[in-house]
């Protein structure tokens, strides 16, 4: 799956955190709400524009961003 068709960030949008597109929903929201224990459906029925491929999508950005991720050790 390809994030970003459907995460996007824009300066004048939540500050440029990344958003699902076309929404001021946080991916950093999604994803502590799937930390909790949430699953795919209780996000879907809290935010009910939102689509399993957005949901999906969260975590694949979260993924890429660690992969990417540089980590220094003193």
């Amino acid at each position: 799956m390809d994030w970003r068709k459907h995460i996007e960030a824009k300066p004048d949008i939540m500050l440029g955190k990344p958003v699902i597109k076309g929404t001021r929903i946080p991916v950093e929201i999604i994803l502590r709400r799937l930390g909790e224990g949430a699953d795919i459906e209780e996000i879907l029925k809290a935010y009910p524009g939102l689509t399993r491929d957005d949901v999906l999508a969260c975590i694949n950005y979260s993924a890429q961003v660690i992969a990417e991720e540089e980590i220094v050790v003193p």
